[in-house]
């Protein structure tokens, strides 16, 4: 199944136009004529079945035949992921971790960050063709970056957790998640957290972790706390 994107559409709806773009690769590249059917998501859970009722590679009208809701995730995962030096290493973690399966992503810019702007539109476009390509209907959420100060004073419930490499009691992943809760993990920048970053997600009732005996750059940790939690809930 080719899956294709439109936010505007609900249960509601009966019909709808593709933009110009859309319009273009699905007449001229896919070659899809009239009465040919597609299937669309609006990233909400929703999978609708259509048809197309006018072929034009610049507004392709399809009409909805029908539609089903997807059941979300009973285990859903907030990363809090510091943005990396070189930003393709970041895009290459919101592919994996979108086609993995992750609800919400929060770039947070902490003490040791080499990189503090991100490109929230670029960001947004890759974590949609990564939703399209693995044929899910939930699109996750991308957040504006935040300070990791500002994060940590946000209210976020489940399980609550810190990745960090510096050498003190730390917990493995596996043996506090918990099935079917949603997850909140930080993970650093190249640097790590600093100490006192650590000291403040621990008072506010974070759990320290580990990911393994190695040390993991920013964007591995990033897939391999997104691939654990999925692989531990199936």
């Amino acid at each position: 199944m080719q899956l294709f994107y439109n936010s505007s559409i609900n249960e509601n709806s009966t019909s709808f136009v593709f933009d110009k773009e859309e319009s273009k690769h699905i007449i001229k590249v896919l070659r899809k004529k009239d009465g040919d059917i597609l299937f669309v998501t609006n990233g909400l859970g929703y999978l609708f079945k259509t048809a197309i009722t006018l072929a034009s590679d610049s507004k392709c009208n399809v009409s909805i035949l029908s539609f089903e809701k997807i059941a979300p995730s009973p285990h859903p995962l907030h990363l809090a992921v510091a943005p990396t030096k070189m930003n393709d290493r970041y895009e290459w973690f919101l592919e994996k971790a979108t086609e993995i399966g992750i609800q919400e992503i929060t770039p947070i810019i902490c003490d040791r960050s080499e990189r503090k702007v991100i490109n929230k539109e670029r960001f947004e476009k890759i974590i949609l063709t990564a939703m399209k390509q693995c044929n899910t209907c939930y699109l996750p959420k991308l957040n504006e970056a935040i300070s990791f100060k500002d994060f940590i004073k946000q209210e976020h419930d489940g399980s609550l957790l810190i990745a960090h490499c510096e050498e003190t009691d730390k917990k493995s992943l596996k043996s506090v998640l918990k099935k079917n809760t949603k997850t909140t993990l930080l993970i650093g920048p190249e640097g790590d957290f600093s100490e006192k970053e650590i000291e403040t997600a621990l008072a506010n009732n974070y759990i320290a972790v580990t990911l393994g005996k190695t040390r993991l750059r920013t964007e591995t940790a990033a897939v391999v706390a997104c691939h654990s939690v999925a692989f531990f809930n199936e």
